[in-house]
């Protein structure tokens, strides 16, 4: 039962978490140096490509990277811009409001399925690499639609599930597989035939980024050819992307630690799909799996951790224990939480956090 305190309650810790990640990481910097801190990694990509284009600065050498990131990102960045000078920060912005939704859905999508809603957005918000919700990353923007997407869905609300869905489709490739699921969990909720032809809505927009794309360049999949220019992504068996992987965490170079992070994502990533499976959780299943899949037959492990942050099915189930074995999210939270900000600071640094 959804109660009216759960969206309090989750904007109550999602401002109070990032009002503490901004006291301790904020300390011997100027606020102007403190928010381009945040511009790290992929966060200047999604700038470069919201300021220039797809064709990226004109200034600086050709990024071939830029098309794996979809349009949903950048076009809000363009948005808010345009009262906020501050690229960076509007990025932080974006983030900041984009995450109070998606935490708002998370609790009520929790409280849904008999569990206390803000446990599950404790659990979110705690996850070490949870840093990248507070970054100008595309996550917190891809859950505040795909979060309210799978729970209308579960109400039987089809319309607003596809189109929120649609939204997601726009932020990142993994709308694929949130429309995928959706096809399942229409399938199981035994909705009339007629109504069907709305799960071809969240397809839309990426075959209209693919349509872009191959209008700019040529190339119907300029994302995917994108990340194996810009990060060697190539299709590869899962044992040897798994070899390739565990001889780089037990190295002893920079990225060594990051790889070993890869490989507790794995494991990870694997046990809550048993998990999903055991419970005959299909749609789930479908939406976990197919990231999972993808991410694990790429010719390394790469960002599966900071994955783990779109799985809204393993936050849910964490309520689902917590709410039954209170003990559970106190142990979750001492050991996770100091771990979030230890990656914080990492990510602040320059430092590859998940």
């Amino acid at each position: 039962m959804i109660t009216r305190s759960t969206g309090r309650d989750a904007l109550l810790i999602w401002f109070a978490t990032r009002a503490g990640l901004l006291v301790t990481t904020l300390l011997g910097v100027t606020l102007h140096e403190y928010v381009d801190r945040w511009r790290q990694w992929d966060a200047g990509l999604f700038v470069t490509i919201a300021e220039h284009g797809y064709d990226g600065d004109p200034g600086q050498p050709r990024d071939e990277g830029l098309p794996a990131f979809f349009p949903g990102l950048p076009l809000a960045l363009r948005a808010v811009h345009l009262v906020v000078p501050d690229w960076s920060a509007a990025g932080l912005i974006v983030s900041l409001a984009a995450g109070a939704v998606a935490m708002v859905a998370l609790a009520r999508l929790a409280e849904f399925e008999g569990a206390r809603g803000w446990v599950a957005v404790l659990a979110l918000v705690l996850f070490p690499p949870a840093v990248f919700l507070a970054a100008g990353y595309s996550e917190s923007l891809f859950l505040a639609f795909a979060i309210p997407a799978w729970l209308a869905a579960r109400q039987g609300r089809w319309p607003a599930a596809v189109l929120l869905a649609a939204g997601a489709s726009c932020v990142r490739i993994t709308g694929l597989f949130l429309a995928a699921a959706l096809v399942v969990e229409f399938a199981a909720s035994r909705e009339p035939v007629r109504r069907a032809g709305w799960l071809l809505v969240p397809f839309l927009p990426p075959a209209a980024y693919s349509a872009f794309h191959y209008a700019r360049s040529g190339d119907w999949l300029a994302w995917k050819h994108a990340q194996e220019a810009g990060w060697g992504r190539e299709l590869v068996w899962p044992w040897e992307s798994w070899a390739v992987t565990w001889d780089s965490a037990m190295g002893d170079g920079d990225m060594a630690p990051a790889f070993r992070m890869e490989i507790a994502g794995a494991v990870a990533a694997v046990a809550v799909l048993v998990w999903l499976l055991a419970l005959r959780r299909w749609s789930e299943a479908v939406y976990v799996g197919l990231q999972a899949g993808a991410l694990m037959t790429s010719a390394y492990y790469l960002s599966l951790p900071r994955s783990l942050l779109l799985w809204f099915p393993l936050w849910v189930a964490i309520a689902q224990v917590a709410t039954r074995r209170q003990w559970v999210i106190v142990a979750y939270a001492l050991v996770s939480g100091p771990l979030m900000v230890l990656n914080t600071a990492r990510f602040l640094s320059g430092a590859w956090a998940g």
